[in-house]
């Protein structure tokens, strides 16, 4: 009747109703919720994507507070973490999750990937959906990398040094690309600060913005048929055949398809869960000191395989396994939807895509596995305190007589021997002086390369002096010492001396 008044909304209505009028979300909401899914889609080998999604959304929420305690300084991050560990209620707790929630959500990004190119969904029209996905493991990757080195302990200082001497064999910008990434020539204070901001802010914004483009461009050209024998993919055609397949077989995504995301989801946090319950956070192990040379380091889980391959691989062909290798795998996963995106896309008319899955799978498994037992490369055989010989000292100036003292204090024969007695972490230092020149010598004891971290802030500028003096008149028998041929034969005089005299103090 038209007297009777309409019943006075809640106020949650009301309150509904205001921010629906101004932000307009609830129909945008609602059609992505019931978008369209093929039947045979609503499986569980489409629930990875969503998992990589939730597991992103619990590492950013542990982050979170978990930066709410740390101290991203060189001299407190390690302490803040022991605080995490002992002094805050289920802060270890915490800190596991975030850490156990990395290595989950990089093993659910490849195998997502691994299934996504199994079942040929990177073929047309879904070329650059495969692209972002790309960049989104690499990301991931990033994330878990800066991770460990804001533990800054043992493991972080070894690695990150390590992933510097790799950086810096770049031609032409190497010595560039190592400072930017340290924020100087040396591990330190704006390196921690350097990789608090990539971890924090850099990464996961971008991270973030891919994930959403890549979901929305998932719901914009819909998920994938479940891939069927002698079904081609055809650019003129495949885009009404899918319409036609949604008409005919589609199902809402929300509840059909949603479920078994929500139960396999659920299930991978109860898992990460489990793991942070029963085997901790990682680290931190020792204080980070480039002097304790008797540690092991290795590098997480993800990492483990690299580690075995840089162990294993011959010296000379590290530079080009590290540069060329990453360059050519990253080029083919970009470059495979734009030169393979039509034809096949059920596995068993693709047997050459199975053989791939399989021998990386195998590959990655089994360099992981040797990585848990593979020493440092190439041995490490740590130093048993052995003085230095004493035709190493013998008619040595007194600061050449320093700088052996250097070296035996500052346990450099943990890696370095001497006359056949030391560590072989590292190469001899018999002979060094022929094969490097002064300068050289000084930037790799200030810099680090190679398996060698920088020891710039470990020395004072008199222990380097003394101990570049020692090394230098380490020539080995008859051997001249080492000339930087970049510079010229600007001084002939030692060129031209007899071997003997030019180095007449080598033991």
């Amino acid at each position: 009747m038209a007297g009777l008044k309409q019943p006075r909304a809640s106020a949650s209505a009301r309150t509904w109703n205001w921010f629906e009028h101004r932000l307009g979300l609830a129909k945008p909401l609602v059609e992505a919720a019931e978008h369209p899914t093929p039947a045979s889609s609503a499986s569980w080998w489409y629930v990875f994507g969503s998992a990589a999604t939730v597991l992103l959304v619990l590492q950013v929420v542990t982050g979170i507070l978990l930066a709410l305690v740390y101290t991203s300084s060189a001299s407190e991050a390690w302490s803040s973490l022991q605080f995490l560990n002992h002094n805050v209620t289920l802060g270890w707790f915490l800190r596991a999750i975030h850490g156990w929630g990395s290595d989950f959500m990089i093993a659910i990004v490849l195998i997502h990937m691994a299934q996504v190119f199994l079942f040929g969904a990177y073929k047309f029209p879904r070329e650059l959906t495969w692209i972002i996905g790309v960049f989104l493991l690499l990301l991931t990757l990033g994330m878990a990398f800066t991770g460990q080195v804001l533990r800054f302990d043992q493991d972080a200082y070894w690695g990150l040094g390590i992933g510097a001497s790799i950086m810096s064999r770049v031609p032409l910008i190497g010595g560039a690309l190592v400072h930017m990434m340290l924020g100087g020539p040396i591990i330190g204070g704006p390196t921690l600060s350097r990789f608090f901001a990539l971890h924090v802010f850099v990464i996961p914004g971008i991270l973030l913005a891919l994930v959403g483009l890549h979901v929305w461009m998932v719901l914009r050209l819909g998920i994938n048929e479940w891939p069927m024998p002698g079904r081609i993919v055809r650019k003129s055609t495949y885009e009404r055949e899918y319409h036609e397949l949604t008409q005919k077989t589609g199902v809402p995504f929300v509840p059909d398809a949603a479920w078994k995301d929500a139960v396999f989801a659920a299930a991978i946090i109860l898992a990460v869960m489990a793991c942070a319950l029963f085997f901790g956070p990682f680290g931190p192990t020792g204080q980070p000191d480039p002097t304790i040379i008797q540690t092991a380091p290795k590098p997480d889980f993800a990492f483990l395989w690299i580690y075995a391959v840089l162990a294993y691989l011959p010296p000379s062909m590290e530079t080009p396994m590290v540069f060329i290798a990453p360059v050519v795998i990253i080029s083919i996963l970009l470059l495979l939807p734009l030169i393979a995106g039509e034809g096949e896309k059920h596995w068993s008319r693709r047997p050459v895509a199975v053989l791939m899955v399989s021998v990386i799978a195998v590959t990655l498994g089994v360099f992981t596995n040797l990585a848990t037992t593979t020493d440092w490369s190439p041995i490490m055989d740590a130093w048993a305190s052995d003085p230095v010989p004493p035709g190493y000292l013998h008619d040595r100036s007194p600061l050449e007589r320093e700088g052996a003292l250097v070296l035996q204090n500052k346990q450099c024969r943990n890696c370095h021997s001497l006359d056949g007695v030391g560590g072989q972490r590292g190469p001899a230092l018999d002979s060094i002086a022929a094969r490097m020149t002064e300068d050289q010598i000084i930037r790799q004891v200030l810099q680090g390369g190679g398996n060698m971290p920088a020891y710039g802030n470990a020395l004072s500028p008199a222990e380097t002096q003394a101990l570049v003096s020692f090394l230098m008149t380490l020539r080995g028998p008859n051997l001249s010492p080492a000339v930087d041929a970049s510079r010229g034969l600007t001084d002939t005089s030692q060129l031209h001396l007899p071997a003997e005299q030019a180095s007449p103090r080598t033991p």
